[in-house]
């Protein structure tokens, strides 16, 4: 077993780092209920700890995650939890009692296979979560999906919560896709983006075109959008739209 990491014997800038990192994913946090993602104390948000000693931002190999079992209202930069990639808790200041949410190993598992990660997202958003219960894809119908997604979003596997199954099955799923979100069968959505904010965007956005393309189905047959036009408008939004 490796020797346990206490956050106090680490450098000064990657102890900043977490601090930055801890207040930014505690902030997030509160965009869940905000956009009606989650109830109680479902969910998680979760954001890999980069730190720049002036050669520009490095990932590291902790990340921050929300505690298991907390209610939203009770959150605070103090009491995110620290932890490896390989999904460990360190001695991070927090009580030995709280434990990381119990999605930690999912998340841990796609910072270690998606490089490109730096955030990474679950709720049980209603629409989202029926449409995994479906085992569906949600069809790419939407100009927005084209942009936001670039194609249908994608139904991964069946997996229980306590291993990285889960995480495997978000890893194999989104491979060679664009989207930055999985509807997990019977479970629900998991997003993953550059940072943890551009997560937390793509789990409102999965929602709503969840929301609205069960809408569209109720009305009638619904008509997908030609590959080619998803292509560029994909293309546009990730490339024009917006302020560079």
């Amino acid at each position: 077993m490796s020797e346990r990491i206490i956050l106090a014997d680490l450098d000064q800038q990657l102890q900043e780092a977490v601090a930055s990192t801890r207040r930014r994913v505690a902030d997030l946090h509160a965009e869940l209920p905000r956009w009606g993602l989650v109830v109680w104390t479902a969910g998680n948000v979760s954001e890999r700890v980069v730190v720049d000693r002036g050669d520009g931002p490095v990932k590291t190999d902790l990340f921050i995650i929300k505690p298991s079992g907390v209610s939203y209202d009770e959150l605070s930069a103090e009491t995110m939890v620290v932890c490896t990639l390989d999904g460990e808790k360190i001695d991070d200041g927090t009580p030995a009692s709280l434990k990381p949410s119990s999605d930690t190993a999912a998340h841990a598992y796609v910072y270690r296979h998606r490089d490109d990660v730096g955030g990474v997202v679950h709720t049980h958003s209603p629409y989202a979560t029926a449409w995994a219960a479906r085992r569906e894809p949600i069809p790419c119908a939407l100009t927005m999906m084209g942009d936001e997604f670039g194609g249908d979003i994608p139904i991964g596997p069946f997996a229980l919560i306590g291993d990285d199954s889960i995480g495997r099955g978000i890893v194999e799923t989104l491979e060679g896709s664009r989207s930055p979100a999985v509807l997990m069968a019977n479970h629900g959505p998991f997003t993953v983006g550059k940072d943890a904010r551009d997560a937390v965007k793509a789990a409102v956005m999965c929602e709503e075109v969840a929301r609205t393309m069960s809408i569209a189905e109720q009305l009638g047959e619904v008509k997908p959008i030609p590959a080619d036009m998803v292509d560029r408008l994909n293309d546009r939004y990730q490339h024009v739209y917006g302020q560079h």
